[in-house]
Parts: C-alpha cells; sequence; structure tokens
C-alpha cells in the first residue's frame, strides 16, 4: 500500500493504483486517475464508471458491461483502450476484478 494525492485528498492505493477504500471515490479522483491513463472523461465515460460502482460486487466482466445498455463492448474497449475492465474499474474506484490479472 502506498499513499497518492488525488484532487488533494491523501488516499491510500494498491500497488496498482487501486483506491484501498472506494468510499472516498469522486469524480475529481476519477478525472485524475483517468489523466494519468492518458483518457480525458466524458459523458459516456461516467455512466459506465457510475454502472460499475454500482454492480462492483456482482462479477463484472466485460461481457456483461456490454450487456448494460450503455456501451457495447466494441464501445466499451473505444474508452478504456487497452485493458477496458481493468483500466475502467480502477478509475472507478473499485477494487481490482479478479477475473484482470
Amino acid at each position: 500500500m502506498t499513499q497518492k494525492t488525488f484532487a488533494g485528498l491523501n488516499l491510500e492505493v494498491t500497488d496498482e493504483g487501486y483506491l484501498v477504500d472506494p468510499s472516498k471515490w469522486t469524480e475529481e479522483i476519477a478525472k485524475e486517475i483517468a489523466k494519468e491513463e492518458n483518457i480525458e472523461l466524458t459523458e459516456k465515460h461516467f455512466q459506465v464508471l457510475k454502472y460499475i460502482r454500482e454492480n462492483a460486487d456482482s462479477g463484472l466482466t466485460i461481457r456483461k458491461i456490454g450487456k448494460s445498455g450503455i456501451v457495447d463492448i466494441k464501445g466499451f474497449y473505444d474508452l478504456f483502450p487497452g485493458g477496458p475492465l481493468k483500466m475502467s474499474t480502477k478509475i472507478a474506484g473499485i477494487k481490482k476484478p479478479a477475473s484482470c490479472v
């Protein structure tokens, strides 16, 4: 665990940069984490992030997010290039899903 400053708050993060306490998450923190990943968040990003936060305990998968009605799988990859589930959950301030390596 390490300390990192986002939106003026000192927060504890894992070695991979995931927030230890998801309740501390705000949209401002999300914007700063996204900036580190070279992503400029749009309204569509925030819709996906909200869905992820609301469904954090239900075993999130790329397929499940693709069936959310918010974004399809291709759109999910477009929003979060590289590793969409890993990157989106990090920006959403939740713990890394077990399915992510």
